[in-house]
């Protein structure tokens, strides 16, 4: 995150990626992304670009290897948080207000799982190809080291 807003240069684009990620939220909103195929891939670009703004500035196969494993994993854990909590704010013995809690809980964490985990897995595939044609070019177009 902090490499993100390093320099000036980096910065620019964190905040260039951050305001499109905002504006392709309200334009789904807009669009509506019930049964709305615009509006659903407004929410999906709007998540990739939230994704790119932090992790545009890496430049190793090892980062995105490690976003590409982390998000399969945080698909898995926000479903069941979002299970965990649906199943608790539905029974009849919680209290009201912890009910309207963890039905919150419950709406954030199929958002993360829905919509940031999938961006956050085709941005480290794409990433870590990138990354690994890029360090393969450079490995093989250096010129033999003559001792």
């Amino acid at each position: 995150m902090i490499i993100a807003i390093s320099t000036p240069r980096n910065r620019t684009r964190t905040l260039i990626l951050l305001a499109m990620a905002g504006l392709l939220a309200i334009a789904a909103a807009a669009l509506g992304i019930s049964d709305n195929p615009p509006g659903i891939l407004f929410a999906y670009l709007a998540a990739t670009a939230f994704v790119l703004a932090f992790v545009h500035p890496w430049r190793t196969t090892r980062q995105f290897m490690f976003l590409l494993c982390a998000s399969v994993l945080g698909f898995a854990i926000f479903a069941l948080l979002n299970n965990f909590f649906a199943a608790v704010a539905h029974n009849q013995e919680t209290p009201g207000a912890l009910q309207y809690l963890l039905q919150g809980l419950a709406v954030a964490a199929i958002i993360l799982a829905t919509l940031i985990c999938p961006a956050a897995f085709i941005v480290g595939a794409v990433g870590w190809v990138a990354m690994f044609i890029r360090s393969r070019r450079r490995s093989t177009s250096d010129p033999p080291k003559v001792a």
